[in-house]
């Protein structure tokens, strides 16, 4: 037998570093867990010093193995397994068949590599986990699930549902998301415009024609700001303009520098834990978006954790998984809660029942679901119920953010109507009247 090094926590999380004696590493795993811990790190004794070299000359010979993997050819190439090993095929079989269909290109080489690595004596699940780029931890989680209980094509299957159901979840809220931007863009593009080429030319035609006379407020107001837009804020003797172009640094540099600085400033924000809580706090209580993002998310880790916990993974690493995949800092924290709630031996629902994030409904459902010993099925439930809330709400607030822009930008556009014509008309009947 073999001897493991392993790193396990116990019922009060305390961290245990021991041997064991066993077969393989999963069934090292297996007895570590019958002891009533929950390993965290398992592996050969003097494992990393005897594989630092051969792991090297590994990592070198495969090359262009860790480049970015897109979400449909991974749900396809499940989708494709699952049917495979459900024909009864062999997983090495079925790899190579898959491989061979694949285009030339980084997924094609890392199914490859994982079919060298079963051939080598590794487990799917083990040889996915060495490319995390393409196969994340939910992957390899369920996968390890589906091998152990003997289901892998049934658990390939659900890992596909689950990633096309995430991916249309994803896609409705971007595109509620990037509409109004789009919109607000173009909008304030064309307002720009106007204001730097067409109320210029209007106000030098209009200080000619009333010979420095008094022009309107509302004319006086547009002709400021399209000064401030083209020229800026400028006191005498401070004038600055772009060297190469002659253009005058004005307020125009500001509308269009402030998003892209704001945008880098939280890019750079979002890189620290402290951070990205901050950001998806307010993110969730932005009037309408923060309702959206706040069912989305609960879609999300929902849909995550039940199907982990119906593919037969522990519930404390199912949720440790869900966390990272979370995509939301808050619920990423209420997770770790619930997991504390359920390492001591406390219930599931009780953090959902405290946190003003959650709706009481899921809190409810997910008492139900422990009650009754259905928690996978719940959760499933959850998510499908809050898919269609999404669904609802897109639906309203486009409905209410597309009037709201139109007459917004009909009536910025009729201001400056206003304030060119105004003058003009004022200016011809006066005229028409002393022509009399």
């Amino acid at each position: 037998m073999a001897v493991f090094q392993y790193t396990a926590l116990d019922a009060q999380g305390v961290e245990i570093k021991n041997e064991i004696e066993a077969l393989s590493q999963k069934e090292a795993i297996s007895k570590i867990r019958n002891m009533g811990y929950f390993p965290t790190k398992v592996a050969p004794r003097g494992a990393s010093k005897k594989t630092a070299k051969p792991a090297a000359a590994a990592a070198k010979k495969r090359r262009g193995a860790g480049g970015k993997v897109k979400i449909k050819q991974i749900t396809n190439f499940a989708r494709q397994l699952s049917t495979l090993q459900d024909a009864g095929l062999p997983i090495l079989r079925s790899l190579r068949i898959l491989e061979d269909q694949q285009k030339a290109g980084t997924f094609k080489r890392i199914i490859g590599y994982v079919g060298d690595d079963i051939e080598g004596g590794s487990t799917l699940s083990e040889a996915m986990a060495k490319y995390n780029r393409a196969f994340d931890r939910l992957f390899v989680n369920m996968v390890a699930a589906g091998e152990t209980g003997g289901v892998l094509d049934l658990i390939l299957s659900r890992v596909a549902d689950f990633m096309e159901k995430d991916q249309k979840l994803k896609a409705r809220v971007k595109g509620a998301m990037i509409y109004p931007i789009v919109v607000l863009i173009a909008a304030v593009l064309i307002i720009m415009g106007l204001m730097l080429f067409v109320v210029p030319q209007f106000a030098e035609t209009l200080a000619e024609m009333t010979d420095g006379g008094k022009l309107p407020k509302i004319t006086l107001v547009v002709m400021g700001i399209s000064n401030w837009i083209a020229k800026g804020p400028i006191l005498p003797g401070m004038e600055l303009s772009v060297p190469s172009l002659g253009w005058p640094v004005g307020g125009w540099v500001l509308i269009i520098g402030t998003p892209l600085i704001l945008t880098i400033i939280m890019g750079f924000v979002r890189r620290f834990r402290k951070g990205r809580l901050v950001l998806d706090s307010v993110k969730l209580r932005i009037p309408v978006l923060g309702q959206l993002t706040n069912k989305s998310s609960v879609t999300r880790w929902t849909r995550t954790l039940g199907t982990l916990i119906g593919a037969g993974v522990p519930i404390l690493d199912a949720i440790n998984v869900t966390r990272e995949t979370a995509g939301n800092e808050v619920f990423a924290n209420l997770l770790g809660a619930v997991h504390n709630s359920i390492r001591q031996g406390d219930t599931f629902a009780g953090p959902l029942k405290q946190s003003s994030t959650v709706d009481l409904i899921v809190s409810n459902m997910v008492a139900v679901g422990e009650e009754t010993g259905d928690l996978d099925k719940m959760l499933l439930k959850i998510a499908d119920n809050f898919d269609e809330q999404v669904d609802v709400l897109v639906g309203s607030l486009m409905s209410m953010l597309e009037p709201i822009m139109v007459i917004g930008l009909g009536s910025i556009v009729m201001v400056i109507v206003l304030a060119i014509f105004t003058p003009m008309i004022s200016i011809i009947t006066s005229l028409s009247s002393a022509g009399s």
